[in-house]
């Protein structure tokens, strides 16, 4: 009886150690059996992938994924390097099953299995004596891989085989890697890769097995873009002689004088009272746009004077104290036939007085920069009308200037296009170059007729005059003042106008210097011997407030 009780009082004790014990173990289980979960969340857990390569060279992967956690994904080799100038490309065609592909990025779907099926066109590779199919078969998950197995047919026997397992290009083994007993058949194993890993697996088949080969596209590299060889070069010279001569011809036929000035100007005319003058009587703001083609700021500077000159208007200096800047009022002189000047002559003198009588200097370069373009466009009508020019010259520089720049445009574009999609890149360059050319060469093309290469003809002739050491010589006295005065525009259109101002300063009366000029008057204590450095700074002086107005900045 005391023996029985003892026993069933050990069979309690147990029992409530063993009960201790199971609530003690308890927390530890439920903590281990949730890492255990946690670890295993977020993988694939298998990858079973089975290749079949096609005789037309094309590559049909099924693949069956087993994966914990959110539905995984997988970022496709569809790009490798070839060689200095190409990448290798992989098309993935064809897909079919639990999974969607947004450019390289493959995305599983429903919960813990997906089968899925595509195509891989350009993994086949011909050798000299054998074909090579490379593929990325498993790898690139988001999340690790416990288990991968690839099995491979094709159509042929195996030659060779082998697997690399990590990185891209690691080179390390894969697990195992084995043919089956027919030859044909390859089956490749690999344990744990980890995120962003790859199993890649490589088969020999004889030469000919399939159709396949490589698709390459031309990566850009600015090196390659502009290769230099005999193609590229013969090519470029060729082109910049086609285009440059063409440019040339252009010139020949259309940019030069009706009759090339240089070769002699001929017999000089001869001006009234035998002396030698201007062509025909022409303006100095006309000579000045019939030498350089332009209608610029010293063609208005010396219009300006030849006014005061020709008793329009007169130019008073006026007194200033020794660190005041220099000043000359215009003053419009009553009784002037206004309505004999020519065009572009009135729109220069309505532009400077505007209604008033006298207007000094330096109030002009904001009272008359809105009519200075009137007087511009004139002087290039007026050349036209003179019959020397066949169309203004200025719309021609336009015309071809702005053919230049868009050609200089197109050649960027087709530079741009050959660097990025061949290498002929330098083939633009020549576009590019005769663009330019052709936008500088602008400034050339306008042409003189006949009558315009005979009046600059006889228009050097009259500059070397003026240049001249003998110039004034056997010119009664009296006649002096006003002929030296004449040619004053003339020389400011020359630059000459110091030199000339020296001569018209070296008329004296009775052997003095006189003390104004009938154009010109100076302040008080102011003589002619005065004049030439006066009408230097006045000249200056001019042309600086007339460049700084809007229409005339640029030049």
């Amino acid at each position: 009886m005391a023996g029985s009780v003892l026993h069933r009082a050990a069979g309690v004790v147990a029992a409530v150690a063993t009960l201790a014990l199971t609530l003690g173990a308890s927390p530890a289980l439920a903590a281990g059996t949730a890492s255990t979960a946690a670890i295993r969340a977020d993988q694939v857990i298998d990858d079973n992938v089975t290749l079949e390569l096609r005789q037309d060279g094309v590559l049909h992967v099924t693949e069956s994924v087993t994966f914990e956690g959110s539905p995984p994904t997988r970022k496709l080799i569809d790009r490798t390097r070839y060689d200095d100038g190409s990448d290798r490309v992989y098309q993935i065609v064809n897909l079919k099953g639990d999974a969607t592909l947004q450019g390289d990025s493959l995305t599983l779907k429903g919960s813990g299995n997906a089968k899925l099926e595509y195509d891989v066109k350009g993994a086949v590779t011909p050798l000299a004596d054998a074909q090579e199919l490379r593929w990325y078969a498993v790898g690139a998950w988001s999340v690790p891989v416990a288990q991968a197995k690839v099995t491979v047919t094709g159509p042929g026997r195996l030659q060779s085989l082998s697997c690399f397992a990590g990185v891209l290009s690691s080179a390390i083994g894969c697990t195992a890697a084995s043919p089956d007993h027919t030859g044909t058949t390859a089956e490749f194993e690999q344990q744990e890769l980890g995120p962003g890993e790859v199993l890649t697996v490589i088969i020999g088949y004889p030469a000919g097995a399939t159709k396949g080969g490589p698709i390459l596209e031309r990566r850009f590299e600015l090196s390659n873009a502009f290769t230099l060889n005999t193609v590229t070069g013969g090519a470029l010279a060729g082109l910049l002689v086609l285009m440059l001569g063409g440019l040339g011809l252009l010139y020949w036929t259309r940019g030069r004088d009706a009759r090339v000035v240089g070769n002699g100007p001929g017999s000089p005319a001869v001006a009234e009272n035998g002396y030698f003058a201007p062509p025909n009587g022409v303006r100095p703001g006309q000579i000045g746009t019939l030498i350089d083609e332009q209608a610029d700021v010293i063609d208005v500077t010396a219009t300006i004077v030849d006014l005061a000159v020709r008793g329009y208007i007169r130019i008073d200096e006026q007194p200033r104290q020794t660190y005041d800047s220099p000043d000359w009022a215009l003053v419009r002189l009553p009784g002037a036939p206004v309505g004999s000047l020519l065009p572009y002559e009135r729109a220069l003198y309505d532009a400077i007085f505007d209604g008033r009588d006298t207007a000094l200097l330096s109030q002009l370069q904001g009272s008359f920069a809105a009519n200075l373009g009137k007087v511009r466009d004139a002087l290039y009508r007026d050349v036209v009308t003179q019959g020397w020019f066949a169309r203004r010259p200025d719309t021609v520089r336009t015309h071809w200037t702005t053919l230049g720049v868009v050609f200089t445009a197109a050649g960027v574009l087709a530079t741009v296009a050959l660097a990025w999609f061949t290498t002929y890149g330098l083939l633009g360059l020549a576009l590019i170059i005769a663009g330019a050319a052709m936008a500088v060469g602008g400034h050339y093309m306008p042409a003189k007729t006949a009558e315009g290469a005979g009046a600059l003809a006889h228009t050097l002739g009259f500059r070397d005059y003026l240049a001249s050491d003998d110039v004034g010589e056997n010119i009664p006295a009296a006649q002096r003042v006003e002929l030296f005065s004449r040619y004053l525009p003339y020389a400011v259109i020359f630059d000459n106008v110091e030199r000339w101002a020296r001569v018209v300063s070296s008329v004296t009366d009775d052997g003095r210097h006189a003390d104004n000029l009938y154009w010109y008057q100076g302040p008080a204590e102011w003589d002619l011997s005065k004049f030439a450095g006066s009408m230097r700074t006045f000249t200056m002086t001019t042309s600086g407030a007339i460049s700084s107005t809007r229409h005339f900045r640029s030049l």
